[in-house]
């Protein structure tokens, strides 16, 4: 897995219909900056409206997921967001002319082929992993749906269908590793019954679907007559079918196929939590809908996690390095008291210091027992927070941040020399008016050791 943030190196333009509007669409994948995430955008509507890609966005889940803000809708984006998430690309622009994702071929496949055309761009941030911190359940009883999400240092998923049909049988598709996605599952078509497609065309749906964009599985004998009728509804000369099969005689790209599919829609939906996932995940016949409460579920621990210990892990590269850093705070030896970020977004940084027995101030803090004074502890809290909000101006060399007030603070226990802080500053509100107000927690071996509340005010140097 990539551990940087990644982007495509220029726009790419895909074109197709609509599975269920039948509209022909064109979609734009645009190049975006760290830590802006995946958002999709109508820019066939006045002012191009936003919508992000966020599971609390999602409004229906009947005919694939559909997402909505504001008025402004695209419909069925679970293949473009498999599509992404199996080249594990961070930040991007989905533009889009239409209300709906073209359908292509049923796959994610035509997606990554046209990014691979320009390909990637790895960005000078760490991704920002949500690892499932221990297993996350749904279970829908009524449906017999099952789904897990379990600890794990990659992302796994595995899925099992059974749909009671002589043709599919009992289906399982495993993807070991999300580097496999690609050869593996992207190829992979969405599928339908018989029964469901003659369903829908009489409710005016599925418009744009034909033989080449969606598996039909026949689940029973069907008559000449019947057959003259399909052919007519997809505008063919002629349809078959081999007693109970595939319309068509289409060959499968593999014998489970739709139990793939199943999994590539697993990861399509889930990609709405907003963050790429580290976890094993299980699914016992899954479907949109299914999907998206388990995605919920997981975003709720997501939210919740966030006010917990930064996860640190010291073998990954920094966001930031203690040459970066020296850029953004004019403090030097010996008050500079942060040796690197490794992590950093819209709205939180997590910094760490390596507390060592060579600190100039054990000397007189205290002889013989040497402790950490609090307020360098706040101090080096603030200075994490004051590189987060360097970051938010254009040229950080000509300005100064100054701290207006710290207030609340608590200490929770003693900082040693062999510690290692990690602190935490997350904003409490939009920076206004050059003035920010930030949350600070600091860290010991996942124990909180200091918290305090922190303003700060960005002033241009003169």
């Amino acid at each position: 897995m990539y551990t940087k943030q990644h982007t495509i190196k220029a726009p790419v333009k895909v074109s197709g219909v609509g599975l269920h509007t039948g509209a022909q669409v064109n979609l734009t994948f645009v190049p975006a900056p760290i830590n802006h995430g995946i958002i999709f955008k109508r820019v066939d509507l006045p002012d191009q409206p936003i919508i992000e890609c966020d599971v609390d966005n999602v409004v229906d889940v009947s005919r694939g997921t559909s997402i909505e803000k504001n008025g402004a809708r695209i419909n069925t984006v679970e293949h473009a967001l498999a599509a992404l998430v199996g080249l594990q690309i961070d930040n991007i622009i989905i533009e889009v002319d239409g209300p709906e994702i073209p359908i292509m071929d049923g796959s994610s496949l035509p997606f990554i082929d046209a990014i691979n055309i320009i390909g990637l761009e790895e960005q000078n941030a760490l991704r920002n992993f949500f690892e499932v911190p221990h297993g996350i359940f749904f279970h829908d009883i009524e449906k017999n749906i099952e789904l897990a999400a379990l600890p794990l240092d990659d992302y796994r998923v595995t899925v099992m269908v059974d749909y009671n049909s002589p043709v599919l049988g009992s289906q399982h598709a495993t993807l070991n590793s999300i580097t496999q996605f690609e050869k593996e599952i992207a190829s992979c078509r969405t599928f339908c019954f018989l029964h469901e497609l003659e369903l829908r065309h009489k409710q005016n749906l599925v418009r744009g679907g034909d033989l080449n964009n969606a598996i039909v599985i026949v689940d029973r004998v069907v008559s000449d007559d019947e057959l003259d009728g399909i052919a007519k509804l997809f505008g063919k000369e002629k349809v078959e079918v081999q007693k109970e099969g595939i319309l068509n005689n289409i060959e499968l790209r593999y014998k489970n196929e739709p139990a793939r599919h199943k999994l590539l829609d697993v990861i399509g939906d889930l990609a709405l939590v907003g963050r790429p996932i580290k976890a094993q995940i299980m699914a016992a016949r899954p479907g949109h809908a299914s999907n998206v409460a388990f995605a919920k579920k997981i975003k709720r621990v997501m939210m919740d996690s966030r006010q917990k210990a930064p996860h640190y892990d010291p073998s990954q590269p920094p966001v930031l390095d203690v040459n970066q850093i020296y850029k953004l705070l004019p403090h030097r030896y010996p008050f500079k008291l942060v040796d690197k970020i490794v992590h950093l977004d819209e709205n939180m940084i997590i910094g760490v210091k390596n507390v060592t027995i060579n600190e100039p101030f054990f000397e007189g803090h205290f002889p013989e027992n040497p402790v950490m004074p609090g307020v360098l502890q706040i101090e080096a809290m603030a200075q994490t927070g004051g590189i987060f909000v360097m970051q938010s101006v254009p040229d950080p060399e000509n300005y100064w941040t100054y701290f207006l007030s710290i207030d609340n603070a608590k200490f929770r226990r003693m900082v040693v020399p062999g510690d290692t802080l990690v602190f935490k500053c997350e904003l409490t509100a939009p920076i206004k008016r050059g003035i920010a107000k930030m949350q600070g927690q600091a860290y010991v071996g996942g124990n909180l050791v200091c918290e305090a509340s922190l303003t700060a005010s960005i002033v241009k140097k003169k």
